[in-house]
Formats: C-alpha cells, structure tokens, sequence
C-alpha cells in the first residue's frame, strides 16, 4: 500500500504556493492601510479608522437586516402578503372562540396565582397582540395557565408587585436565551421528569381549588399542609357551593366528552347534512362549555342576590377598565394597615429584597415555560420543524409587555390551543380577536363579574386540569425502560412535598445522575476470536467514548481480562468517538503495565482525533486500521523492546465534529505509525 509522510505534503503545499500566480501570492486584506508620511499619518489613520468602523456597521447592518433574517425573525412577513379573504373568516371565528374561552379561565387562574382576579385578563391580550408578529405556530396563544399560574403563586407568595416584576425579569431571560441560543437547556428536563412534574402540578392546583368548592380554609405552602388544613376546617363546609360545584365538575366534564361524540359514517364525504350540523351542535357544546356555565352561573346567582338571597360566595368586585401602562415596580412602598376595614400592613421591599424573595423561580420559570411552549408547539407542527429560538424570543417578548400592563406570567397553553386548532384558526392573527375579546370584558362586562360564584371557578379549573395527570405514560414506561420512571416519581413525590421550584431541580439533578452513571458505566463485550490462519486474541469493544467518569473502570476491566489469558488484547475503539486528558493518562499508565508483563496491546480503529489526545501525552500505541494490518500485528513476537509497524490506509474518513457519525466527513492523509517500547 502506498503511504504518503506529513512531510510530502507539507512539501507539496509549498510547491503549490510558489507556483501559484503571482497576484494570488500577494493576495491581502486592503481594509486598513497605514500611510507613514510625516505630513498625513496621523490624519490618514483616523480616517481610515473610521472607515473600517463605518464599513464594519454596515457589513453588520447588512447581515442582521437580511431578507432571510427578517422572515425569520418576523414571521408575520411571510404568512401577511398571502393573507385571504377565507384565512380572515377562519382567524375571526377561532379568535372570538377561544377568547370566550380565555375569559374564565383567566378569571379562574388568578386565584391560583393568588392575585385578585382581574390580573388574570390583565395578562392575557398583550402577549396575544405581540404572538401575533413574532409566533410561529398559528394554533398557539398566549396567557395564563396552570403551570404558570401555580408557579407565580410559589414564588411570588402572592404579591401582585412581585408577580409583575418575575413576568419582567423571566421575560427579559428568555430573549437573551433566545439570542444566545440556550434553547437546549430544554433538553434537560426528560419526558418521565415532564410527567410527573406535569401530575404533581395538576393535583395541587385541583387541591388549592377545592376550597373554594367547599368553602373551607386551605392554609399551608404544601399538598400535604393544604389538605391536613382542609380535613381539620371540614365542619365549616359551605353546602350550596360543595353542591354547585360538584355539579359543575360534573357538567363540565360530560360537556367535554360531548364534544368528541362523532355521528355518522366514518368517512365524512358520505356523511348526511344533519350529521355534520348534530356534529358542529356537539363540538360547539365542548369548546363553549367553560363559558356557557360561567353565564349560567352568573345569571341564577344575579337573580337570586336581586331577590336578597345569598346562597353563594361570589367573586366581588372586579375593577374596570384597562390597566394603566406603567414600568413593572422594581420596588414595594410600605403602607400602614386598617385594622377597622381589616387590611393588613404592606412591608416596603427594595428591588434586591424583591429578587431575593423570588430566589431560584427565576431560573425555574423561563425553564418550565419553555418547556411547556414547545410542547404546544410540536403538538401542532404535524411534522414541520419547529423553530425553538423564535419560539422562546416571542414568549419574552410577550411577557415583557405583559408586565407593563400589570399582568402575570403568560404561556402558550395546550387545552387553549387545541381549541384554537378545533375552531379553523388558519394564521396567528387570530391571537388578535383573542386579545381584543378580553380587553372588550375588562372595559364592559367586569360589573357582571361580580355575580360569579367562586365555586363555578374552582370546578373550571379542577375540571381542566384533572386530565393533565400524566397515568397513561406509566404503562409504556414500564414495558420499555423501567428505570425510567425513577426520575419520573422522584419528580411527582419531590413537587408535591416540596415548593415546585425546588421539587423540579431535584428531579433534574436525579436524572443527571442517572446519565453520570450509564456514561461512568460504559458496556464493553469481550470475545475470543480466532484467525484462518490460527492466531488468537482477545477483542473488547466499549460502546462509548473514553472520558473521566469511564476510563478508569474500562482500564480495570482491560487489566483484569488481560490477566486472565496470556493472549494479544485487542481494544476496538469504532465507538471511541472522543476521550479527555484524564483518559489519555489512564491509557498511557494502562500501556505502560501491558509492556510491563510483555503482552500486546493493539488499538483498532482508533480515531485520528482521539490518537493527537492520546499522543500529548506521548502514550506509545500500536495502532491498526484493517485486517491486514492487525494479523501482521499478531504475527510478531512480543519483546521487551521492539518496534511495531501498523499498516494505516492512505485515506481515512473521520467525523469533522458535528457530533454525528453521518456526517459530512473528510479525507486527510495519515504517515505510516510508528511505536517503539
């Protein structure tokens, strides 16, 4: 086989620069040139100085406002120009829809932040109009949900200055995730991990709302405080809203369950016009459900007050009108309390104690509400890329403007836009209609909202969030990987006992020990293998990279076989695609103990990038790349001192770092190796 030295092609590079033409020769940056003439030197440098500073704006002015960087980053340019009469239809109906959809639910979410209840539609109509040119995912909306909701009250504790002011701060971490491309930091957080993170949430929001369906008191931070609370307040149950309520929560579900019924053939082309209409009747009775109950509701219990009867707690005064725009408080003013009217003193808080207050959730809820958009996202994509970037861009701006109008934290919620998806939206300009529908309630139906009773809220929510318990991944968990669902139960158990934001970083850190150890433990198969010609040796194959937390058990299993059999050891490295300096020390004290009882030590297929690793440590391998070149590796005797020649093909394709084995790969030309013991 011909082979080719490093020094021959350096040799050949230099020949083909001195034979290149001589204008390619002197080929050079011409952007800054210093003129050293006593008469202009100093004037000609700041001149140009300039020029190169002018020229390197525009260039960069030029890369960030091109056609493409503009789409991209502005998706409303490529859906607008192709905007039709049809696609306005679609968006309008979706929008109204689902806005009267939103109406409660915000209504109903505030109480699980713990915020009066107006903050609940306070934000959600910003982040709608802001989706509206930055969103990629037509079905998507934006405002409160569970998750975020439970997570505001965890951290905020409840105060409405603070709420604001994590909605801010969370909004501007997410566009700097979003510029310095963070978005894998998602990837950390596992499906089981998901699951029951998801499970935990849904139980103790479905806690935190029975009180209101009883009308009993729910004191403590925990699942477990909350319901040692309820069971003990038990005796003052309220019975008219323990019975509306649990016949909300029964309504409301049958509705849902309506809402699927499907009659008629299978195939829609042969169905008959009145099961398409009985079809539509049945669809507009789920998605509607949530808003026809409120309305109900809200009508009995008007009659009923005007009629002096009070059977049920009822929401209160709501104020209204829209939000006046103002800076997020970047701090809290001390107030004194009215022990007369029963208002308790406020506490004055500093911006740092303000941060301080808000501790770890302001790393946990741009992570969790990442999370959950994408989620959204890729349950709507029907297989398109998804573009995680702009995604986490939209969402912080959307919450940036949020908190101007004194409203929480918002995401992009999965039962809101599986509505959307249901009712024909066709672009993201149906977050328009969504918006515009609760800031039409803030201006003129707020008076109404006093007439609602709390109960009805309470089994809106309870009633949504019931079928986010994640039971159904259990199974197929089992069957597929059981381990797996250690991190998913540590992270149910840690945020149920736990606040959220620490129950959540626990899971997570279990998990990552989890991937430590398969990455500390790698497999490695170990066979005899016998030659045609009769040579035998001993051939082990770890199936993964050699880095610190491995090495050191692959070079005791490697000694410990070797010491088992006087046979040639030969370690396949096809799958060694990487190794660190821990590694190549461990190797190299491993050679050094193989030459010391005179048994040999061949390295097969040992990529070029893991061999320089190897060689800073002057480690003296014996390197084989085919077939031949190890049975005349195995040819020759084993002595104290000897030097060994491997065979290396004249061309040897070998990853260029994309971190995939299909990747695009390149040729380079390899010496014939040399080891000396």
């Amino acid at each position: 086989m011909k082979m080719s030295s490093l020094e021959t092609q350096t040799e050949f590079h230099k020949k083909s620069e001195t034979t290149a033409p001589f204008d390619v020769q002197l080929r050079g940056s011409t952007d800054f040139v210093l003129i050293t003439d006593h008469r202009t030197s100093q004037y000609r440098s700041k001149e140009q100085l300039l020029n190169k500073s002018e020229e390197e704006e525009q260039s960069c002015m030029r890369k960030i406002f091109r056609k493409k960087i503009l789409y991209k980053r502005l998706p409303i340019l490529q859906w607008l120009p192709k905007y039709t009469v049809a696609d306005a239809i679609g968006d309008l109906i979706a929008g109204i829809t689902v806005g009267l959809t939103v109406i409660p639910q915000g209504l109903a979410y505030s109480s699980v932040a713990g915020l009066p209840t107006q903050f609940g539609l306070y934000g959600s109509f910003m982040g709608c109009f802001v989706y509206v040119i930055l969103g990629t995912c037509k079905d998507s909306t934006v405002g409160s949900t569970a998750i975020a909701s439970l997570l505001t009250y965890q951290v905020a504790k409840g105060v409405w200055q603070r709420a604001v002011l994590l909605t801010f701060i969370t909004g501007i971490m997410e566009i700097c995730m979003a510029i310095f491309r963070l978005g894998f930091l998602v990837d950390f957080v596992s499906g089981p991990v998901s699951a029951g993170f998801t499970s935990a949430v849904a139980l103790i929001i479905s806690t935190s709302q029975v009180k209101n369906i009883l009308g009993v008191k729910s004191e403590g931070s925990s699942f477990i405080q909350r319901w040692i609370s309820m069971i003990n307040d038990i005796h003052n149950i309220h019975v008219n809203d323990a019975i509306l309520g649990c016949c909300c929560v029964a309504i409301l579900i049958s509705l849902r369950f309506v809402g699927r019924i499907k009659l008629g053939p299978k195939d829609t082309r042969e169905a008959k016009w009145y099961h398409s209409l009985m079809n539509r009747i049945f669809w507009f009775m789920g998605v509607m459900r949530n808003a026809t109950l409120v309305i109900t509701c809200a009508g009995i219990s008007m009659y009923l007050e005007s009629q002096g009867k009070h059977y049920f707690r009822l929401t209160g005064h709501v104020p209204e009108g829209l939000p006046i725009p103002a800076v997020p408080p970047f701090s809290i003013e001390s107030k004194p309390g009215n022990e007369t009217l029963g208002i308790p003193p406020v506490e004055g808080e500093s911006f740092f104690t303000m941060i301080s207050n808000l501790g770890y959730g302001l790393v946990i809820v741009p992570m969790i509400a990442m999370l959950e958009n994408i989620s959204v996202c890729k349950a709507f994509a029907k297989g398109k890329p998804i573009d995680a970037t702009q995604e986490l861009f939209a969402i912080g701006v959307a919450n940036v403007a949020n908190s101007f109008f004194q409203g929480y934290r918002g995401n992009g919620g999965l039962a809101r836009s599986a509505v959307n998806n249901a009712s024909g939206v066709r672009t993201p300009l149906g977050n328009l209609y969504i918006g515009l529908v609760v800031m039409f309630a803030l201006v003129y139906l707020t008076k109404y909202f006093y007439y609602i009773p709390l109960t009805v809220l309470g089994a809106i929510i309870i009633s949504a969030v019931i079928f986010q318990l994640q039971y159904h991944v259990v199974k197929p968990m089992w069957r597929s990987k059981r381990s797996d669902l250690i991190p998913g139960v540590v992270a149910f158990i840690t945020c149920l006992v736990l606040p959220l934001e620490i129950g959540i970083l626990i899971a997570i850190g279990v998990n990552m020990l989890f991937i430590l150890y398969h990455s500390a433990r790698p497999k490695v198969s170990l066979e005899t293998i016998e030659t045609l010609e009769g040579y035998k040796f001993l051939k082990l194959t770890p199936d993964r990279c050699l880095i610190f937390p491995s090495v050191e058990f692959v070079r005791n299993l490697i000694l410990k076989s070797g010491n088992k059999t006087s046979l040639p050891v030969v370690l396949d490295c096809t799958y060694i695609y990487g190794a660190d300096y821990t590694a190549a020390k461990v190797i190299s004290s491993m050679v050094e103990d193989f030459k010391g009882r005179g048994q040999k030590l061949i390295f097969f297929n040992l990529k070029p990038s893991v061999v320089q690793i190897f060689e800073g440590l002057k480690c003296n391998l014996v390197l084989c790349y085919n077939a031949e070149s190890l049975l005349e590796e195995l040819k020759k005797p084993e002595t104290p001192s000897m030097e060994a020649e491997c065979d290396l093909p004249s061309s040897l394709m070998f990853d260029t770092g994309n971190g995939d084995n299909h990747s695009t790969a390149s040729t380079i030309t390899l010496t014939k190796y040399r080891t000396k013991y």
